[in-house]
């Protein structure tokens, strides 16, 4: 089995997540290069006969020359969001465009509409634009623009102006039928490396998702085994006068303790496991980039082979695989380099998390043992006076 060290033969950069995206915002070196910020927040319940939604307020400030104003203010709700992607998906098949949350994210463990619902979703949503604004090709989407600027009815009005229904099912068909004709035969090396780090990097992401949540369930229902512990040693305090001071110690000692466990839950649900599940849903993005740029590629491989059937037509087919020649290449050097970023963000991604996770285990556990030394202490110094007052004629 294959350690995502040693498939680590590729190397990038990407807006990143909430540590290491805070790194991205303060680039020593150019600091002066960023000029468009984004805030995503002011969550607001929308209630109709027919729905009810949630509206985010999405502020942008810029010096850039081809905005018309340097601030702009505008309430967005998760479905434009998703259009949003949607669009720099169809305009940039085989860039690496950012995950959104799903549309009921951590299932199980938050209500919908719930506070922490809604400040887990603003924070994600928060990401994804932050990270398409500093990727160096698709901050300068028009669709992207018109998703910051436009008011809501200039976006509604927009959207209906998007490809027609024949459009859509011709990139359909187009998929399905690529598809059929089975794999590429001349896919480069470069990409069958990065087709198997991807399932490599999917199958052991998805793993560390899945115990990171079962790890939180156990967390969750120890801190609320410990919650009714504490007062159990208070009420046994009350019918037990010679130890009752020593339980009432336990009983605090047990509740600093669930205190500190609350707090490290809350670096789970917060940090790791929003970041481990966005980049499962990175790896479903990035399998589907590489079967786009697989399509065309069999395009191509198509082409060749029909010439090679048909030489009357020699001179019309050798215009369209010039045609689809630079398309190729076009996709291909367009995937290394954004493979390259999001590789690089990945990693530090991953490196940030997992150590601020050993950092907030290590200070828990000094501060529980702490806690329970201290106790410990007291009532070795309180033996120790009884055992003196004994001991005296």
């Amino acid at each position: 089995d294959t350690s995502l060290a040693e498939v680590n033969s590729f190397s990038p950069s990407m807006p990143v997540s909430p540590s290491s995206m805070l790194n991205q915002y303060k680039f020593e070196d150019e600091p002066e290069l960023r000029d468009l910020f984004i805030t995503v927040d002011d969550p607001e319940s929308h209630i109709t006969a027919i729905e009810t939604f949630i509206t985010y307020r999405v502020v942008t400030k810029t010096s850039r020359g081809e905005f018309d104003s340097s601030e702009y203010e505008v309430r967005r709700r998760y479905q434009d969001f998703l259009w949003l992607k949607s669009k720099l998906e169809e305009a940039h098949p085989t860039l690496i465009i950012p995950p959104l949350p799903e549309k009921f994210i951590m299932k199980g463990m938050v209500e919908r509409f719930s506070d922490e619902f809604i400040e887990t979703r603003r924070k994600a949503l928060h990401k994804f634009l932050n990270r398409i604004a500093d990727h160096p090709t698709l901050t300068f989407n028009e669709d992207f623009k018109i998703f910051l600027t436009a008011q809501a009815w200039e976006l509604s009005s927009h959207k209906k102006q998007g490809p027609g229904l024949l459009s859509r099912m011709g990139q359909t068909v187009r998929a399905v039928a690529s598809s059929v004709r089975g794999g590429v035969k001349n896919r480069p090396e470069m990409f069958t490396e990065m087709n198997n780090y991807m399932e490599t990097f999917s199958q052991k992401i998805n793993v560390l998702d899945k115990i990171a949540h079962r790890i939180y369930k156990e967390e969750r229902e120890y801190f609320n085994e410990m919650k009714e512990y504490g007062p159990v040693h208070t009420l046994w305090s009350a019918s037990e006068e010679d130890i009752a001071d020593s339980l009432k110690g336990v009983a605090s000692c047990i509740d600093k303790c669930c205190k500190a466990t609350e707090k490290r839950m809350a670096g789970l649900s917060e940090n790791l496991l929003p970041i481990l599940h966005e980049y499962v849903l990175y790896s479903e993005i990035l399998m589907g980039v590489l079967k786009r740029r697989d399509q065309i590629q069999g395009e191509l491989d198509s082409k060749v082979d029909a010439l090679a059937n048909k030489k009357a037509e020699k001179d019309l087919f050798s215009e369209e695989i010039g045609k689809l020649e630079d398309k190729v290449e076009c996709a291909n050097n367009a995937l290394k380099a954004d493979w390259d970023r999001w590789k690089q963000n990945m990693q530090c991604d991953m490196r940030s998390t997992f150590t601020n996770v050993a950092e907030n285990n290590l200070h828990y556990y000094e501060e529980c043992l702490a806690t329970w030394e201290s106790f410990l202490a007291s009532q070795t110094v309180d033996l120790h006076v009884e055992e003196d007052s004994e001991d005296r004629p």
